[in-house]
C-alpha cells in the first residue's frame, strides 16, 4: 500500500501529490508502471459540483466530448442557469431541441425532482463517505454507479473512488495486459482492489493511456 501520501491529506489538484501518488502506484504495479512510461502523470479530471455538475455528467455520456459540449452550451443558454428549479420548469419539447436525449431529460428532471424534495442533500455527500455518497447517489433514478463515481472523482476529488464499468479504463488495462479480453466489471472491481487506497488515481493512469494510445493510432503523436 503506498505510503509516500497520507490519504487523509491527499489533495488531487496538488500536482506534488498527486506525482508522489503516481510514482508510489507504479513501483507496485506493473500495469501502472507501464502507464506511466508512456503517459507521465495524468492531470486529474475536474467538473464542476452541485445539481449542475451532475446534470452536465448525465448530458455528455456517450458522446464526444465536442458534441456533449455544443448540446450543452444549448441548454446553458436555454435555461440561463441550470438548476433543479430551471430544469423542471422547462419544456421538455425545447430541451429536446438542445439535442438532449429523452432518457437524459428524464434522468436530470428525476435528480431535479430530488434535490427539491430532500431525498438527495448534495451537500450532504460532500461530507459523506465514499461508500455513503455513493448509496444516496444511486438511489436517485438517473444515476447509476458510473455518474456517482465520476461525480464523486471529478467534482470532490475523491482519490479512492473506481468507476469499474467504465469500458475504457478495462481496454486499457487490457492493451497493457496483453490480454486477449477485457475483464467484466465485477472481475474489473476485483482487480482494482490492487490500486487501493488510489484507485481514483489508478483510473486517471489508464484513462490518459488509453486517450493516448488512442491518439497516436490516429497518427496524431
Amino acid at each position: 500500500m503506498p505510503k509516500a501520501v497520507p490519504t487523509a491529506t491527499l489533495d488531487v489538484t496538488d500536482r506534488k501529490q498527486l506525482t508522489r501518488a503516481v510514482k508510489d502506484l507504479a513501483k507496485q504495479c506493473t500495469i501502472i508502471e507501464a502507464a506511466y512510461d508512456y503517459v507521465g502523470v495524468p492531470e486529474w479530471r475536474v467538473r464542476p459540483g452541485g445539481y449542475a455538475g451532475l446534470a452536465r455528467i448525465i448530458a455528455y455520456q456517450q458522446l464526444s466530448t465536442k458534441a456533449a459540449g455544443t448540446i450543452w452550451g444549448r441548454v446553458e443558454v436555454l435555461l440561463g442557469k441550470v438548476t433543479p428549479g430551471t430544469v423542471l420548469a422547462a419544456d421538455i419539447d425545447a430541451l429536446r431541441a438542445c439535442g438532449m436525449s429523452r432518457p437524459k431529460i428524464s434522468h436530470i428532471r428525476s435528480i431535479a425532482t430530488a434535490i427539491e424534495d430532500g431525498s438527495l442533500n448534495l451537500k450532504r455527500v460532500t461530507r459523506a463517505s465514499d461508500a455513503d455518497a455513493q448509496a444516496e447517489l444511486v438511489a436517485v433514478k438517473g444515476i447509476g454507479p458510473w455518474t456517482a463515481d465520476v461525480y464523486l472523482m471529478s467534482a470532490l476529488g475523491r482519490w479512492d473512488v473506481f468507476p469499474h464499468a467504465d469500458i475504457g479504463l478495462s481496454e486499457a488495462y487490457r492493451m497493457i495486459a496483453g490480454e486477449r479480453k477485457r475483464h467484466p466489471p465485477k472481475k474489473f472491481l476485483k482487480t482494482g482492489e490492487r490500486w487501493r487506497p488510489y484507485r481514483g488515481v489508478a483510473a486517471h493512469m489508464l484513462w490518459s493511456y488509453i486517450n493516448a494510445a488512442r491518439e497516436a493510432q490516429r497518427g496524431g503523436v
